[in-house]
């Protein structure tokens, strides 16, 4: 699978990549030539024009008339790249072309990418990804709820499906931030419960307020994210009688600076896509309490299990909170068995090798 030397880096022609991409793009270097279709033709933030890095100004519309003769547009501009990256529904036009054209023309092998579960369940999607994907070399998908879709709906066989989640920096989350190192002050004797929910609803943000009413005083609540502090969530706060207890410091410049100042993080909602906060907080040995689904039980240590709650189950959330807050050697042995999880399961430096291999995999050729 080696490429002759003097041989330049294989090209990749990356159909809407996002923004993993372009860590990727960083951490393999010039060991690859990169050509970016974006939508608005412009190289993605965080990338330089280069040699081995540009946009594609010519490449087909994404978007028109799935007639033939556009697809067989399509498929010509693939002829020259050594492999196809598309990522989401949008590049499913890309991925048609492929399955139409490939063998006709020797296409180069494709590879999809999906990052978000479909907003609303359309069965014509769903028929068009089972089509459109019948000749790729691979699926990736971040986590459990995408790979039951991609094997079940999208009818797709085990082998071209791959599981591999966004990589987490370990060595950065797992270093004890400063106290005074984010916008609020972790002054002695105080404890944290952190969360940073990932969805607009309120209803577990409610849940979570009134399960930390019932902790002591010493305890506050730092609730990481934008748009949470609704009319409802505030009125919450103050019949509960937590202005003084309850933070929404919004978006942290840095996340490691922050995540490691929790003693507990509560994931207060479904992971609909990889619960990324999550596994922060767990890389930086935090105990986590969140909802009973398979994504979170997947990614979460053995040890952890067995505090995850049910979906409104607010008395078990405000129990589970209380045993957590009155063991510190509890927090801290589940804390340090996410720790070691993350670092097995979820260190970027692990998935980036993951998708080398994947992608040497799909063109015979190392790099």
């Amino acid at each position: 699978m080696s490429a002759p030397t003097g041989d330049l880096p294989p090209h990749l022609l990356h159909v809407l990549p996002n923004a993993h991409s372009v860590e990727l793009i960083g951490a393999f270097g010039g060991k690859l030539r990169h050509t970016l279709v974006t939508p608005d033709g412009a190289l993605p933030k965080g990338l330089r024009a280069s040699s081995y890095i540009k946009p594609a100004n010519d490449f087909p519309a994404l978007n028109g008339m799935k007639l033939p003769g556009r697809m067989q547009k399509l498929a010509r501009a693939m002829t020259p790249f050594d492999l196809v990256l598309t990522h989401g529904p949008d590049a499913l036009d890309v991925a048609m072309a492929h399955t139409m054209f490939k063998d006709v023309m020797n296409l180069p092998a494709l590879i999809h990418h999906e990052d978000e579960p479909d907003t609303k369940r359309s069965l014509k999607l769903t028929w068009y990804r089972r089509i459109a994907l019948g000749k790729s070399a691979g699926i990736v998908v971040p986590g459990e709820r995408l790979e039951e879709a991609a094997l079940v709906d999208w009818q797709q066989p085990m082998g071209r499906v791959k599981r591999i989640g966004p990589g987490i920096d370990t060595k950065a989350f797992a270093k004890k931030p400063k106290r005074d190192g984010f916008r609020l002050i972790k002054h002695a004797g105080e404890m944290w419960v952190g969360a940073w929910p990932e969805g607009m609803e309120a209803e577990g943000v409610m849940m979570l307020l009134r399960a930390f009413a019932e902790m002591a005083p010493e305890w506050q609540l730092i609730v990481l994210g934008e748009d949470i502090r609704t009319n409802a969530v505030e009125t919450e706060i103050d019949r509960l009688e937590l202005v003084d207890r309850v933070y929404f410091p919004g978006i942290p410049r840095e996340t490691s600076r922050v995540v490691g100042l929790f003693d507990i993080f509560v994931q207060t909602e479904p992971a609909r896509v990889f619960p990324v906060h999550m596994a922060e907080a767990m890389a930086a040995g935090v105990p986590v309490l969140g909802l009973r689904d398979g994504e979170t039980e997947h990614l979460l240590a053995q040890a952890n299990r067995e505090w995850l709650f049910d979906r409104g189950a607010q008395s078990t959330l405000a129990a589970n909170l209380r045993s957590f807050a009155e063991d510190k050697q509890l927090r801290s042995a589940i804390g340090e068995a996410n720790r070691l999880r993350a670092v097995q399961e979820l260190d970027k430096a692990k998935t980036t090798a993951a998708f080398r291999r994947l992608y040497a995999s799909a063109m015979k050729r190392e790099f």
